[in-house]
């Protein structure tokens, strides 16, 4: 290993939706490849069911990767007919995970040194969601250092600071998104890191926004996702981000490997940053644009974006009106 290898920190692996390149997305199957591969984190989505049941789902409804049809929030999940029955359509066939399950697979002894990221997806109920699973983390022996300091939940929009912080005040808080205005604008005092899309940092905003991150105080942890191509690897290794989410977790761990031995050669092997000049969502015009219409389908669904100000004498945060690009 070179000098200045050894001194280079390298962003951890995180599953995105497991190791979801090879298994069926979002499933225990995926998941537990991941953690085989090495990972040291995981990512799932999350939706509540018509019977309060908290699921591992990525889109609203099971159309897409399921053999069910319908709305989360319109069916059960107990059943005959309940949700529990549907498989992935991706093989090998999967049952859809709860919440409760996948705790139970991070608190075994060998998984416990695993982080969840959990994205909470905009249609949520965000009192609910927390409530429910505040139940089932809590029911976990030794959950306050052997479970909740692992969990990160992952807001994309700013009306989930106030119940988040209301119900699950141990896990921390991290906004996704593709903004790094909104992020700051709306996220920055509350959360202590950003999942933010690679495309967004590719630009001199996104750039000065990890900056920023780096040099807070304390520094706010930032996470790139969905970091797929050994290229775009490389170049989140160079910005010195924390955590690269991949749906090919054992491929970023062999290229950090090499990384970690000869930084230099291996990212000269892997080519060249032309990619970020004739890549054109890399380009600052076209995130703008992308930024706009993120703020306006966020607004369609979960409502206007509003600033929460963290008051230190004051567990909650007071959720204060603001308009912006």
């Amino acid at each position: 290993m070179t000098a200045e290898a050894s001194k280079r920190r390298l962003p951890a692996c995180w599953g995105h939706r497991g190791a979801s390149a090879s298994f069926p997305e979002n499933t225990l199957a995926s998941f537990e490849a991941a953690i085989r591969d090495g990972a040291e984190g995981i990512e799932s989505d999350v939706h509540v069911s018509a019977d309060d049941v908290v699921l591992m789902f990525h889109d609203p409804a099971l159309g897409r990767t399921t053999d069910g049809a319908g709305n989360i929030r319109e069916r059960k999940w107990y059943g005959a007919d309940g949700m529990e029955q549907h498989r992935t359509i991706k093989e090998p066939h999967q049952p859809i995970p709860t919440f409760a399950q996948t705790v139970d697979l991070l608190m075994k002894p060998e998984n416990r040194h695993v982080e969840f990221n959990v994205d909470v997806k905009i249609w949520n109920d965000g009192d609910r969601l927390f409530k429910l699973m505040k139940t089932i983390i809590e029911a976990q022996p030794e959950w306050e250092t052997q479970l909740a300091p692992r969990i990160v939940l992952g807001l994309w929009h700013p009306r989930f600071i106030a119940p988040a912080t209301k119900h699950l005040p141990y896990c921390r808080r991290a906004h996704i998104g593709l903004s790094p205005w909104i992020a700051r604008q709306y996220f920055w005092e509350s959360c202590e890191g950003f999942s933010m899309a690679f495309s967004a940092l590719c630009t001199y905003e996104g750039l000065r926004f990890i900056r920023d991150c780096q040099l807070a105080q304390p520094p706010k942890r930032v996470m790139v996702w969905t970091v797929n191509a050994p290229e775009q690897m490389v170049e989140a290794a160079r910005w010195g981000v924390d955590v690269v989410l991949t749906d090919v977790t054992r491929k970023w761990l062999d290229l950090r490997a090499s990384l970690a031995e000869d930084f230099d050669k291996t990212a000269a092997r892997v080519g060249s940053r032309t990619f970020l000049w004739t890549t054109w969502t890399c380009y600052s015009p076209v995130q703008y644009v992308f930024w706009h219409l993120h703020r306006r389908r966020l607004e369609s669904i979960a409502g206007p974006l509003e600033k929460a100000i963290l008051d230190k004498t004051n567990p909650l945060p007071i959720v204060v009106s603001s308009s912006g690009a």
